[in-house]
């Protein structure tokens, strides 16, 4: 039974990787390094944003993967204009989670300000008793943002559970020993979250809230 959800947030929560993907292959063409498809830019979502670069241009310099951080943030606030918006039934499915007692939270590669802007858009900056993102803590596979949640909320490992769409998520939670959830609608296939020890892989947000729902969840601090 768990009393505590940590959920990540872009692929998971927000409709946000296409964007994401964009940005960064605009960003890769001002810097005049080799554009990567789109599947390499989704598949490396979930990292921190100097992780992602390192990941994707192992061979570039320092200063040019600064140079990326730097222009994917401007494409990303200023210039691309991709849609991005909440999974369909998030805000009910939050809702039910809370209406069971359950604790919610979020682990995330974004920065904190591009968390906090995410929030803006969405309406959902008072519905999380915790968050931790990549500026703040080690970055995912790394346990500490997980581990730093646990101790803000006092709640034992056991109770936890990680939902995130990439296999960097179900190997943080495994990194943690805590249990993880995966979600196939966002950035990495059902096969390579069930290979990262995903406890089960749903296919919609309404999905993965009825399987928390189904006898998974109990009230935190009774």
């Amino acid at each position: 039974m768990y009393q505590l959800i940590i959920f990540d947030w872009d692929g998971t929560l927000m409709d946000s990787t296409q964007k994401i993907a964009n940005c960064i292959r605009a960003a890769a063409r001002d810097v005049g390094l080799m554009e990567p498809t789109v599947a390499q830019a989704k598949n490396i979502i979930g990292l921190g944003l100097h992780e992602c670069m390192m990941v994707l241009f192992p061979e570039a310099s320092t200063t040019a993967r600064d140079q990326m951080v730097d222009r994917y943030k401007y494409h990303f606030v200023t210039e691309d204009k991709t849609e991005q918006s909440l999974f369909e039934g998030v805000n009910q499915g939050l809702q039910k989670l809370e209406e069971r007692g359950a604790l919610l939270a979020v682990a995330t590669g974004k920065s904190r300000v591009g968390l906090d802007r995410a929030f803006g858009v969405a309406g959902l900056d008072t519905r999380f008793t915790v968050t931790r993102c990549a500026d703040e803590t080690r970055t995912k596979p790394n346990p500490q943002m997980l581990h730093e949640i646990l101790d803000f909320t006092a709640i034992d490992v056991s109770k936890a559970i990680m939902v995130g769409d990439t296999s960097y998520d179900m190997d943080m939670a495994s990194n943690a020993a805590m249990a993880g959830l995966g979600v196939s609608y966002g950035a990495h296939t059902e096969a390579t979250l069930l290979e990262s020890n995903a406890l089960s892989v749903q296919h919609s947000v309404n999905t993965m809230i009825e399987w928390l729902l189904d006898g998974r969840i109990e009230k935190a601090y009774e």
